[in-house]
């Protein structure tokens, strides 16, 4: 397969680039459509029973929850004061003229209700309900809401909240932001890009790959808003990704072009051999790849459905890219690929050098080596003990911005959530009073109740709201509703409202996880041992990534749950827990990169040996002709990634902060000594297999 696309790419250099140039503008075109069709919610688990609720709710109460939950502060008089009245009955019309509102329910328009006001009286609650029910719908709202609203009126000061304010707040911070990371990253990457590969032309090469895999996975994921949702935050993934995976493929396919073509091979040969070699490296990293991030479209959830969606796509365009177009680029180039010398030891790779005296010296005392980074490794993870998950909220905006302040407003003034409180349904309750009322009477008395409110018929059945202390998207909120759930309920009974939609999220991740990590480990050891023919080295991998990916976590629990190192990775509100969602991702996103630099150090190992080298040289010539690329490729990487700890919303700063730490770590610590000591305790071990099993492995 490789040598008849390389024969063909050869061959058709110049049409295989006009196409590839074609393509990626039309995919370019078209897939910028899809950043307004993208949301920033995705959290709930479609098939659980809060999603039921909602449902029955939306369609046979005909309820709808608000999209913007304003705070009304009358300032010095109560709430129920004549002048404040009047102001607040004057701002509730003016919003009700809104485009878009459906309706509206206040503390004043419903008569007064105790409820709606705060604790000391002098603020109340003012729901502003969409027309339309869509995500997109709400954001609008809640954008020109607090764009109009937010502030002063008439005496009065308003605050904007809901889902909808906080929804627009956290796209259009995060839209900002790509751009701030963007102007940061790509200018620090051009330079690093020419410092690596040593001359102007060869820099270029990541380009090709990775913008071509970031304009062709917009196209497709363009594709898929047109069937289902797809969260913002993947845009975020399929930059960082295009790039990295671009630095990764053009650094080794570009490296092993020059090897060939200074060893005296034709253009046309150095490019065939490349493609036979490098290329087929780069085929089965980029499928360890895709296979690890397929993980995540097993989640029930649509914002990580929407990474696997973006990983996937993204990984197959520049495994595309780089097999197709870059050694179309590289037939067309030839010996021009070292024009614009910038670092000339950088031009022409060594067999011998730093790497490879850094391996034998490894190699000569490979137990300390091991004991060493286990126990820096160990250190690492052992803040792990403390962490704790919750989901997006305000609290993930700076804490100056508008949405931010006003949720703190409702936390702090409100007796509880009375904007989201627990909703209670009971079909046909109106024929079970009796029951009903013991039932009620025993989720009052449960812990963090603040109060519940009395039924609502509709029809034969009841609906009832219960009002809880505590954030939504908590911990504390997850075991409040294991506790609501926990009270024996009449037939029929389904608990809903934010706090159980966060806790189905919570128990549907936990319930699909232990599936996703069974898919990527049974897939990964089997194509590495189809691509090592090896029994060890892929089990060996798998460990020491686990080891890697637990360091790493243990890390980000200590910043962004104990709330450490704020002066490096910038200012945000600790919440005591780190998003549940962004916490796979990140783990799902290192593992793969990890199988990455793997298949590209062993790949040339592999080489080495089988070229008759002995165990203790191939390793030390296949890390010389390896570990510079894969130190670069992850320097660079980190680079794209750590752009994004600029962010002022805290999920792109911990994926940002962790992806970079994540990588650089692998990169040292595991490949360049973890691995050549283990392969060293191994000996020839290493490459044993059964021979049944030998004719199911590739010949490098």
């Amino acid at each position: 397969m490789f040598n008849a696309l390389a024969n063909l790419v050869v061959h058709r250099k110049k049409a295989t680039l006009s196409i590839f140039l074609l393509v990626i503008l039309i995919a370019g075109g078209v897939g910028s459509l899809a950043f307004s069709r993208m949301d920033s919610g995705g959290y709930s688990d479609p098939k659980s029973e809060s999603a039921k609720a909602y449902k029955y709710l939306t369609d046979n109460f005909k309820v709808k929850e608000p999209a913007v939950v304003l705070v009304v502060d009358s300032g010095s008089v109560p709430v129920s004061d004549p002048t404040a009245s009047a102001s607040a009955t004057k701002l509730e019309k003016q919003i009700q003229a809104v485009t878009g509102v459906g309706s509206t329910l206040s503390f004043w328009s419903a008569g007064g209700a105790p409820t709606l006001a705060s604790k000391d009286g002098r603020a109340a609650f003012l729901f502003v309900y969409a027309s339309k029910t869509d995500f997109m719908s709400a954001t609008d709202l809640g954008k020109v809401i607090q764009k109009d609203f937010d502030g002063k009126f008439e005496g009065l000061h308003v605050y904007a909240s809901g889902g909808g304010v906080i929804g627009n707040a956290v796209n259009t911070k995060i839209s900002k932001d790509l751009a701030l990371a963007e102007a940061i990253s790509i200018p620090l990457t051009f330079l690093l890009l020419a410092f690596v590969f040593g001359a102007m032309v060869a820099s270029a090469m990541p380009l090709v790959v990775g913008v071509g895999a970031i304009l062709g996975a917009f196209f497709i994921i363009y594709l898929f808003t047109l069937f289902t949702s797809v969260s913002i935050f993947a845009l975020n993934l399929i930059t960082g990704l295009g790039l990295g995976l671009g630095i990764d493929y053009a650094l080794l396919m570009v490296n092993r072009f020059r090897e060939e073509l200074h060893g005296g091979k034709s253009v046309e040969d150095a490019v065939k051999t490349t493609v036979n070699t490098a290329g087929k490296t780069v085929f089965y990293s980029g499928l360890t790849v895709f296979v690890t991030l397929s993980s995540m479209m097993l989640f029930p959830l649509s914002f990580l459905k929407s990474f696997g969606y973006a990983g996937i796509s993204v990984v197959t365009l520049a495994v595309a890219g780089a097999l197709i177009p870059l050694p179309a680029i590289l037939a067309i180039l030839g010996h021009r690929i070292d024009k614009g010398v910038v670092r000339k030891s950088a031009i022409t790779p060594k067999s011998d050098g730093r790497w490879a005296s850094t391996a034998r010296f490894v190699m000569r005392r490979p137990v300390p080596v091991v004991v060493l980074s286990l126990l820096i490794l160990t250190v690492l993870a052992i803040p792990i003990k403390s962490i704790a998950f919750g989901q997006v909220d305000s609290r993930v905006l700076p804490a100056k911005d508008k949405a931010a302040i006003a949720s703190q407003v409702i936390l702090d003034r409100f007796p509880g959530q009375e904007g989201s409180p627990i909703e209670i349904i009971i079909v046909g309750g109106v024929n079970k009073s009796a029951e009903v009322t013991a039932y009620l009477e025993k989720i009052s008395k449960v812990p963090d109740i603040v109060h519940v409110n009395p039924p609502q018929v509709y029809g034969s059945d009841l609906r009832i709201t219960a009002v809880h202390s505590m954030a939504s998207r908590t911990m504390d909120a997850e075991k409040l509703i294991h506790a609501v759930r926990a009270v024996p309920s009449p037939a029929g009974t389904l608990i809903g409202g934010a706090a159980a939609d966060f806790t189905d999220t919570q128990d549907g991740i936990a319930h699909t996880l232990p599936w996703a990590l069974g898919w990527i480990a049974l897939s990964v050891l089997i194509l590495i041992f189809i691509f090592t023919g090896s029994i060890i080295l892929p089990i060996k991998a798998v460990l020491l990534n686990v080891l890697s990916l637990g360091s790493t976590l243990g890390v980000l629990t200590w910043i962004f749950v104990d709330g450490h190192m704020k002066w490096l990775v910038g200012d945000f509100t600790v919440t005591g827990s780190l998003d549940t969602g962004t916490t796979i991702l990140i783990a799902v996103v290192v593992f793969g990169l990890s199988m990455d630099y793997e298949i590209f150090l062993l790949s040339r190992i592999r080489e080495e040996h089988e070229a008759g080298r002995s165990n203790i040289e191939s390793v030390a010539t296949g890390l010389q002709r390896s570990a510079r690329i894969i130190t670069a490729a992850a320097l660079l990487l980190a680079v794209v990634f750590a752009a994004f700890i600029t962010s002022g919303v805290t999920l792109i700063k911990m994926m940002g902060f962790g992806v970079a730490f994540a990588v650089l770590l692998d990169a040292t610590l595991i490949r360049a000594l973890l691995v050549p000591a283990l392969m060293r305790l191994f000996g020839e071990r290493n490459w044993w297999s059964p021979k049944a099993l030998k004719r199911f492995t590739l010949t490098h």
